[in-house]
Parts: C-alpha cells; sequence; structure tokens
C-alpha cells in the first residue's frame, strides 16, 4: 500500500513538473509564408535563387513563390487576395492601381536595358515597313508604351500599324503563323521566334530607364507584416549580387527549377538593381526618378482611355523598406 502511495507520489510530482516547464516555454506562433507570384522575364528570377540558396528564410521570412505565365489572369489574382505580393512591369502597376488603389510597390528589382525586344518577320527591315502591319503587343500595360516610342523613333503612330493582343509567350508562333508581322516578346520565347526566322528589330536599349519591373505588395500585407516584407526586400536584394556574381550557378539553379534550358538564361540587356540604385531612382535629381517615369505611364494610358483615374503616385511607392527598421 505504501509503495503505491509512493509510486502515485512521484508520478504527481513529475507530471507537475513536467506541466510546469511546458507552460514557461515561449509559445511560437508561425506565420503563414508570403505568397508571391513572380512572371517569365528574366529579371523576376532572382526570388527562385533566394528561395533555393535560403536567402530568404535567412533573413527571417518564408516565401512561396508562385511562377505566372498570363499577366492579365494573375493580376485578377494578386486583385483578389490570393497573393500578398506580385513582380509587374511599372507601366502595368500604373495600369493596376487604377483599379486597386491600396498597393504599394517597394522594390525596383529590375531595369531593362535591351532585353525586350520588338521581333520581325524577314522582311521587315525597319520600323518604318511596320506601316500597315500587324503589331503585337500586350496592350494596356507598359508593352503598349514600349511599342509607341518604337513607333515613334520611325515618325509613325500606333494608327499606322494594327495593333493585336497578345502574350510575349505567343509572339514567336503568331510570327510563323503569319498573325502578326512583328511582336514585343523576351527571353526564352525570343530565341524560339529567331529559330523560326525572326529578327530583332528594335530593343529596350533605345528606350534607356522607361521599363523597369518592381515588386508590389497589398496594402493589408504591408501594414501587417511590415518586418516580413523588409526581409523579403533584403533576401531578393542578397539574390540579385549572388547571381551577378555567380551567373553560371544562379542559371543552372533557375534552369532547374523552372525546367527550361539554361541557355536562354541570360542577364545581357538586363540590369537587376541593387540597393544603391533603388535609392537613387527615389531622387528627384535623377535623370530616371521614378516618379517621372510612371507619370509617362499614367499620362498615357489616360490619354489613350485605358483609365479614367490613377492615384497620386507618391502613394503608389513605399520606400522605407529599403532602409533598417527604425
Amino acid at each position: 500500500m505504501f509503495k503505491l502511495l509512493r509510486y502515485i507520489s512521484i508520478f504527481l510530482i513529475t507530471a507537475c513538473l513536467l506541466f510546469a516547464c511546458h507552460a514557461s516555454a515561449p509559445t511560437e506562433f508561425k506565420r503563414s509564408p508570403l505568397k508571391v507570384a513572380f512572371g517569365s522575364f528574366v529579371g523576376e528570377y532572382p526570388g527562385i535563387i533566394a528561395q533555393e540558396k535560403g536567402f530568404f528564410k535567412a533573413q527571417g521570412v518564408d516565401v512561396e513563390l508562385i511562377s505566372k505565365r498570363y499577366t492579365q489572369l494573375e493580376r485578377a489574382n494578386f486583385s483578389a487576395g490570393k497573393y500578398d505580393g506580385i513582380t509587374s512591369s511599372l507601366g502595368s502597376f500604373i495600369i493596376l492601381s487604377a483599379t486597386n488603389s491600396d498597393i504599394q510597390s517597394v522594390l525596383v528589382i529590375d531595369e531593362s536595358t535591351g532585353a525586350d525586344v520588338v521581333v520581325a518577320q524577314s522582311q521587315i527591315k525597319t520600323v518604318a515597313d511596320l506601316k500597315g502591319k500587324k503589331l503585337g503587343a500586350n496592350l494596356g500595360g507598359f508593352s503598349e508604351v514600349f511599342v509607341t516610342e518604337m513607333l515613334k523613333t520611325a515618325n509613325l503612330t500606333s494608327d499606322d500599324v494594327n495593333l493585336v493582343k497578345l502574350e510575349a509567350l505567343e509572339i514567336h508562333q503568331r510570327l510563323k503563323n503569319n498573325v502578326i508581322q512583328a511582336g514585343h516578346t523576351w527571353e526564352p520565347y525570343l530565341s524560339e521566334a529567331i529559330k523560326l526566322g525572326g529578327h530583332i528589330l528594335f530593343t529596350s536599349k533605345q528606350t534607356p530607364g522607361l521599363i523597369l519591373d518592381i515588386i508590389i505588395f497589398r496594402g493589408d500585407t504591408i501594414r501587417d507584416r511590415p518586418e516580413d516584407i523588409r526581409a523579403f526586400v533584403r533576401g531578393w536584394l542578397q539574390a540579385s549580387t549572388y547571381w551577378k556574381a555567380n551567373v553560371q550557378e544562379g542559371n543552372a539553379i533557375i534552369s532547374k527549377a523552372l525546367k527550361i534550358p539554361s541557355n536562354t538564361l541570360s542577364l545581357e540587356g538586363v540590369n537587376l538593381t541593387d540597393l544603391g540604385e533603388n535609392k537613387k531612382l527615389f531622387q528627384s535629381s535623377n535623370p530616371n526618378y521614378i516618379y517621372k517615369t510612371a507619370k509617362i505611364y499614367a499620362d498615357f494610358f489616360i490619354r489613350s482611355g485605358n483609365v479614367t483615374r490613377i492615384p497620386e503616385l507618391e502613394s503608389l511607392f513605399n520606400s522605407s523598406f529599403l532602409n533598417p527598421a527604425s
């Protein structure tokens, strides 16, 4: 009887000690990953390296990357709250802000310095030859502004051509089928167009500062998870720096993750913007001051009737995540 009571006493004491230890241990609440969708332009790929090399986790944030092929669909998904963040061209961001004012850009990820191209059939030798021809572009976004700037170099306007709404990934096949005679695209689709007999007619090297890609977050995510976004920005910039210093390894990581040939990956014509360059884009003395470039797009879209109203441009950019937490 005494032995039984002794065993019961020991059991109760042990149970109390275990409960006390458990109660005093801090409770960890795991946040859900930041869901960020990215596109098919090479400048949008540093996130893959950040994920595979563990840069996001090292900076203190879990990230779920979602590859987007069709930009219109993914913008709708973002607007519906399916993603926290999304990569976008500056021009497309301006369009999106017309119906989604509670979004902000937190980082410029790249500038296209030749990677965006208009590829044409062999008989189209100059931009002037496009008069009366069909020109493919993703209308209602930066693509339309880009091809419009190209047409200006030959004293043409969009009225002088037949604009056809197409995604970059559709251009090479539409050229082959003669649905269009030229179109705006980029790698890896450019290589396919070249294989089918197309040639480069015009590049973004001829429109310096016009084509910037950015990362946008929803307003509720910015308000609720500022430190996670700050960590995301650090991880992305770390990956950009790493890729530029380790091009072959970076290409191999991306090739494996996306299941695309590594020879279609190139940083030629793309400037992966670093922290210093991001800060300069917010200096009014900079010729490529981001508000000035954003106004080019805003004015174009209002003039063309794509939108009727755009929020104050200053409300669309949040450069605070480029700085350490105060």
